[in-house]
């Protein structure tokens, strides 16, 4: 078994590997060179790219060398705050005007592992360790969100106060520009803010204590200070999930025992929608946020009446109507997805390397599961649970299908099992699958009966009710 070192231990590394790395780089890095460019290492690597990114639009694909390392020189390149993802981690890397950046990468330990050197590294190894102690912090606050208010305040503000030191000091010794001081504070000030909109939902949820008329009345002060149009800030994940925790405070139904689960989750995310096209006049930081509200309900929510209720009120209020738009991917392919209608069709791959369409294969009553390499667990898991209902019911076909990228991995893999009665495949086309069968997460099963027609292509093999869509 692998072991993981946790956030705190890499503190104690974090020095002596820096030194290592910088080493390394002072026979990159000439003082009168100032091209920009990004490159590193990829340790235990995943696939053979590194995607540079900014503002979620992919800037350039850099493959990895035989010695798994990679570089890409540009031009020009805008200040900024940009991502670099190695499949499927990703983080981010700030590059002010003349910044170069190498970087530290071992796919094992992402996020602790990745150490920046080059010019520029300063402030970008900061951004790294903020993270780590903001991570390391949130799997302390777990009991915390038990506490009563006085209790639950002194925590989290002793916490804030040594971490805005800690940001304070650095400031002062990097001297890092403006630019780069507003992602800085908002990582410090909105992990903060994130924990005040999360304490009264959760606290409630577990103690069934309603702590709205118990909370000071200064408690939402900082909601003022807040630009939630910061354009800036719109694709930064501090900020998106601190909106995200905002919504989910605001949004929630008080009196919930009206509603049933399916309309609870409805009236919840229409709410939220409602809020967010109030609080948030940016057209792109509002396209933003309600694409988050949309995606996280279409993932947890396939009620085919309540989700046209749902779409109907986004497309109301965003105006992303662009082709890049996943939201109405996805809600054009529920349509499709309807009970009685022909699954729409993909290319599969089987174990031999032949390439199958869909129709071809689900010539009978069948059940489509799906499972990645990414989570193992869930593969022996599924399989197991797919085998289990094929002894119960061999009037179905049950198919695996993998959504992984590379077929000697895949046949690699599943040489180690023996899947009885399960037909193999591996999706050819993840992103065709995604935006024709709405595949939003690995727990999805599709049942179709025996004419090819869809049953219900929003089920669950793990659904204590799954079986039911077998008789």
């Amino acid at each position: 078994m692998q072991m993981k070192f946790p956030k705190s231990t890499f503190f104690l590394l974090f020095t002596t590997s820096l030194v290592i790395v910088l080493s390394s780089c002072d026979k990159k890095f000439k003082t009168d060179n100032y091209t920009a460019y990004f490159g590193g290492e990829v340790k235990n690597p995943t696939n053979r790219f590194v995607y540079f990114s900014k503002d979620g639009v992919v800037i350039d694909t850099i493959p990895l060398q035989k010695d798994n390392t990679f570089f890409v020189q540009f031009d020009s390149l805008s200040p900024g705050m940009y991502t670099f993802k190695h499949d499927p981690e990703y983080q981010y890397v700030y590059f002010d005007k003349n910044d170069s950046i190498m970087v530290h990468i071992n796919s094992k330990d992402f996020d602790e592992s990745i150490i920046f050197c080059g010019r520029g590294d300063e402030k970008n190894n900061y951004m790294m360790e903020s993270y780590l102690k903001n991570e390391t912090d949130k799997e302390k606050m777990f009991d915390v969100y038990d506490y009563n208010v006085s209790k639950f305040l002194a925590t989290i503000n002793s916490t804030y106060t040594s971490n805005k030191k800690s940001y304070e000091t650095r400031k002062n010794e990097i001297k890092w520009s403006t630019e780069f001081d507003a992602f800085a504070k908002a990582a410090l000030d909105f992990s903060y803010f994130s924990k005040k909109e999360m304490y009264p939902i959760i606290h409630d949820i577990r103690n069934a204590e309603d702590l709205n008329d118990k909370l000071p009345s200064n408690y939402y002060e900082f909601r003022k200070k807040i630009d939630f149009n910061n354009v800036q800030l719109s694709t930064y994940s501090p900020f998106v999930m601190y909106l995200s925790h905002l919504l989910n405070n605001v949004g929630a139904v008080k009196y919930h025992n009206h509603f049933s689960p399916v309309d609870l989750a409805l009236t919840t995310n229409i709410n939220k929608l409602n809020i967010a096209d109030t609080l948030i006049k940016n057209e792109k930081v509002k396209n933003k946020i309600l694409n988050n509200i949309a995606f996280s309900y279409l993932l947890e929510d396939q009620n085919m009446v309540n989700n046209q209720k749902f779409l109907e009120i986004y497309r109301k209020f965003s105006t992303d109507n662009s082709k890049k738009n996943e939201i109405l991917k996805i809600g054009n392919a529920i349509q499709l997805l309807k009970v009685g209608n022909p699954l729409p069709k993909v290319d599969l791959i089987d174990t031999n390397g032949i390439t199958v369409s869909t129709d071809a294969i689900v010539t009978k009553k069948t059940v489509l599961f799906f499972w990645t390499k990414e989570a193992l667990s869930h593969l022996a898991a599924a399989h197991k649970r797919a085998m289990a209902f094929k002894s119960k019911h061999p009037d179905y076909q049950f198919i695996a299908i993998n959504l992984d990228d590379e077929q000697y991995s895949w046949q690699e893999l599943l040489s180690n099992y023996k899947f009885k009665g399960v037909q193999e495949y591996r999706c050819v086309n993840f992103d065709d699958m995604k935006n024709k069968w709405a595949i939003t997460k690995i727990h999805r099963t599709i049942v179709m009966d025996a004419n090819g027609k869809i049953s219900d292509a929003f089920t669950n093999l793990f659904d204590v009710h799954f079986e039911s869509n077998l008789k």
